[in-house]
């Protein structure tokens, strides 16, 4: 197959569903030969009865093979680091090379924070900030020794903005930033690139955000517009050699609209020469520093007010 991402071999973890799936469909279209990552577990994280799924991956290799592409199946946990590792390995046994990392698999438990379990908040953590780790980890070495290689890290608009009852995945996601800057500050001199994307979609994920209040059920019928395809050919770009000169940035997917976002940058100072008091900076600082302050309630929601274009 020809594209831009001929002769090239990806690794799309979480990739038998959803964004994932998508994702890979899109990388073997532009004929790169793909390691399809997903253990088939339910979207908390859990094993299904009967045990780990094949279906999921398998069906997404059938259709790119089906469709004339290249792609194999692999059924293991990022979350575990030897699991990761053979995420890697297929796609070097199996087509001989690694050149991309698509960090996408996800898990959600979401609850409000008083309730929030040690448990709930170690296995989203481990699923998104230490697989990302795990993962990207794997293929450094040979993306070192062959001096380049892209990872895409997937964040959030939970962890670069705020959201309720998603602590544990809200730090997850802001983690992986932090985590993607590092690989791009650190793999330069050897030709890698590191990136993240937050996508709006709706997914198997997403689906499971409550809905009671009309705020909330307004959000869900503008993801309800937003296809899990639109968030791919970003991915397929990163991936590619055409962004060879793209490293260390935070990008967002909304249906047709691609966010380039910020970093965390000072944006007020104020110095008082013989130093602050607790009572100063009540009575001077927090005065002048308020009509910048952030809403104290800020979610995507006040971010992104318009319907998706």
């Amino acid at each position: 197959m020809t594209g831009i991402l001929a002769g090239k071999v990806v690794a799309v973890t979480g990739a038998g569903r959803g964004i994932g799936r998508e994702i890979a469909w899109l990388c073997a279209k532009e004929g790169a030969a793909v390691v399809v990552n997903d253990p088939g577990v339910s979207g908390s994280g859990e094993i299904e009865k009967g045990g780990i799924a094949a279906g999921p991956a398998e069906q997404t290799v059938a259709d790119i093979v089906r469709a004339g592409g290249q792609a194999h199946a692999n059924l293991a946990s990022v979350s575990d680091p030897a699991g990761a590792v053979s995420i890697v390995e297929d796609a070097v046994k199996r087509f001989g090379r690694i050149d991309a990392v698509v960090n996408n698999a996800g898990i959600l438990r979401d609850t409000i924070w008083h309730k929030m379990s040690h448990e709930d908040w170690r296995a989203v953590i481990d699923v998104h900030l230490n697989g990302a780790f795990n993962v990207s980890k794997a293929a450094t070495p040979y993306f070192r020794d062959q001096q380049s290689g892209s990872f895409v890290h997937f964040t959030s608009t939970s962890g670069l903005i705020g959201n309720i009852g998603q602590a544990n995945y809200s730090a997850a996601k802001l983690g992986i930033v932090g985590l993607s800057q590092s690989i791009a500050l650190d793999m330069a001199r050897a030709g890698v690139r590191s990136n993240c994307i937050a996508p709006f979609a709706w997914s198997r994920m997403t689906a499971s955000i409550p809905a009671e209040t009309p705020e909330a059920k307004q959000r869900v019928e503008r993801l309800q517009t937003m296809g899990a395809e639109k968030i791919a050919p970003l991915v397929a770009f990163l991936a590619s050699d055409l962004s060879k000169d793209v490293s260390n940035q935070i990008f967002a997917v909304r249906r047709n609209e691609i966010v380039l976002f910020s970093k965390p940058r000072p944006i007020r100072s104020m110095t008082k020469t013989d130093g602050w008091t607790a009572q100063s900076i009540a009575d001077e600082l927090v005065p002048s520093f308020r009509p910048s302050f952030a809403r104290a309630d800020e979610v995507s929601a006040h971010v992104f007010p318009y319907d998706p274009i």
